[in-house]
């Protein structure tokens, strides 16, 4: 404990990824009566990594269920449940299952909202760990965020630390849209500082909502899920070089917080994406297409602005410049050229 202005700090409280989840879902369960929760091993056995330990033994059969090995039959119960006015957690004991049930979270609780003109809503979680754990080889190893992250009426959050796991699977438990909550099996027993206020039963963490967990002004590195833990160990090294990276949480995948990431790069002029999917089509690649996009695009239209300024100048004023310069030669203001520009003798392209 260290003193601090005279009073003493007390060390914060540590919480492990897997019981922050328990404790979200726990608390969410006890709120409301139309949670429940199912999936492989859930109740009886605790989960397949204990995650639901205690739920079956407080809430009983009707609200934390085992189901048969059959994703494609248990999801689609728990979409048609969500239809029906429930709240249901759909588990898969990794999200490479998810593909046999791709179908209904696609096909039924993606899209029903749309299709049904905007009168039926689906609001069920389907949660579990993603990408790669060791020694579970390629078909137990993939990351799905690109993959639910491109399909419209999901919403998607990645959770690094225990304080995301919980305020995001409570958040996700209460949203009136299908949300995937993509876990990491590799950090289910890792402890974190877990602050007051994570503490608290109304604590949420709002979903399409990034965090800077650290400050910077050299370069920004964007990140979700475990990765978060290796950049910060790296910022730690390139400190000491005297290179400062800002660390962006990204927390959810879609909708993407653009908005953070593209505040950072504006003042850093540089970025690094890491993640533990494929690289093409992946997230970062989504983020460098659209900070091309809109930070490019920003950047021209304030080049533009400066051009434009510049041409409203009018003779008079030219001349009243010159005159106070002194200055004898004509200013040429008619031909303001973008880099590669040849459209015409204006260059207004």
């Amino acid at each position: 404990m260290a003193a601090v202005s005279g009073l003493v700090r007390r060390p914060l409280r540590e919480v492990t990824v897997r019981d922050a989840i328990n404790q979200g879902m726990d608390e969410e369960l006890e709120r409301d009566e139309k949670v429940f929760l199912l999936g492989e091993e859930v109740a009886q056995y605790d989960g397949a990594y204990k995650v639901s330990r205690g739920l079956w033994k407080k809430y009983g059969d009707k609200r934390i269920i085992d189901t048969p090995i059959s994703e494609m039959g248990f999801a689609g119960i728990a979409v048609g449940a969500a239809m029906a006015g429930l709240r249901p957690i759909c588990e898969f004991m990794t999200f490479n299952f998810s593909m046999q049930a791709i179908d209904q979270v696609i096909n039924s609780a993606a899209k029903t909202y749309y299709m049904s003109g905007g009168l039926q809503s689906v609001p069920i979680v389907f949660r579990g760990p993603n990408g790669a754990s060791a020694g579970v080889a390629a078909q137990h190893s993939q990351c799905f965020a690109a993959w639910y992250g491109h399909c419209p009426g999901l919403k998607v959050v990645s959770p690094w630390n225990s304080e995301d796991a919980k305020g995001l699977i409570k958040s996700a438990i209460r949203d009136n849209n299908p949300v995937v909550v993509l876990e990491n099996e590799l950090m289910y027993g890792v402890p974190f500082e877990f602050p007051p206020e994570a503490q608290s039963k109304d604590f949420l963490i709002p979903i399409g909502k990034a965090k800077i967990e650290r400050q910077g002004t050299h370069i920004t590195v964007v990140s979700h899920s475990r990765p978060v833990g290796h950049c910060l160990e790296a910022a730690a090294v390139l400190s000491k070089e005297g290179v400062e990276c800002e660390v962006i949480n990204m927390r959810t995948i879609r909708p993407m917080d653009m908005e953070t990431i593209e505040a950072s790069v504006m003042k850093t002029n540089h970025l690094v994406t890491v993640e533990g999917g494929w690289p093409q089509f992946g997230v970062g690649a989504e983020i460098c297409a659209r900070i091309m996009e809109g930070i490019s695009e920003k950047l021209v239209l304030e080049y533009s602005q400066a051009v434009v300024n510049i041409m409203y100048l009018n003779t008079y004023s030219i001349k009243r410049l010159k005159a106070r310069s002194g200055q004898t030669t004509t200013l040429n203001l008619s031909c303001v050229q973008f880099p590669g520009c040849s459209c015409c003798s204006c260059h207004w392209c």
